[in-house]
């Protein structure tokens, strides 16, 4: 979704220091899905504000890396924030969205791009099949691999809404959940303070609204 130049606006305004415990700070760098996200913490009253600089990470006490689009474009453009060493060096809980959370591997084909290299996964694209459309676009299941309070009160099995023609290897050490989409991949994954989304929460109905809960009470 598109962000108009009126809801960037109003965006902008939120308040940028809530100081409730479960405040969450969203990382702006320009490739982001931001308008949906934060409507979706709005209707779950979950206070959150805009992180420009590394000392506005101070602020909050969870960050979100938002994205869509292009992952090597997304990196360039988050390289020129200056917050790349800020966001490896998290130590707070930190959840990355579709892009966002590609961000966080070592690679991706898409750019032939160096990402983040918090998880030494790769970032690989759906190879074209007669019987899949590419991009992967609409709801599919989400089977978790391991039990984490990321999805608390969540079945097994759960649909979430996906748009992406480029995917995360599975991985044992890594992967939290999982989703088939020609072949089985990550649809989140894990380490640390760090965690990540392939599918969009803030689009996936209830589940989706109740990760997002989850995820301010980490």
């Amino acid at each position: 979704m598109e962000v108009t130049e009126k809801q960037d606006s109003e965006i902008q305004s939120s308040p940028s220091r809530p100081d409730a415990s479960n405040s969450i700070g969203i990382v702006r760098y320009g490739a982001g899905n931001i308008f949906s996200l934060t409507s979706a913490l709005d209707r779950l009253n979950i206070p959150y504000g805009m992180i420009h600089t590394e000392a506005d990470f101070e602020h909050y006490e969870r960050y979100i890396i938002p994205g869509v689009g292009h992952a090597g474009a997304a990196m360039n453009k988050l390289e020129q924030t200056g917050l790349v060493p800020a966001i490896k060096a998290l130590k707070k809980p930190t959840l990355g969205i579709c892009v966002g959370m590609q961000l966080m591997t070592a690679y991706s084909e898409e750019g032939n791009a160096d990402l983040l290299n918090i998880f030494p996964n790769k970032t690989l694209r759906f190879k074209d099949n007669e019987h899949y459309k590419v991009p992967h676009t609409g709801w599919n299941r989400v089977l978790q691999d391991k039990e984490n309070p990321l999805f608390n009160g969540i079945p097994d099995g759960a649909h979430f809404y996906f748009v992406h023609s480029y995917y995360i290897e599975h991985s044992n050490l890594f992967t939290l959940a999982s989703t088939n989409y020609t072949l089985k991949y990550s649809a989140s994954i894990w380490h640390d303070n760090f965690y990540g989304v392939q599918f969009h929460p803030e689009k996936s109905g209830v589940f989706g609204e109740k990760l997002l809960a989850n995820f301010s009470k980490i």
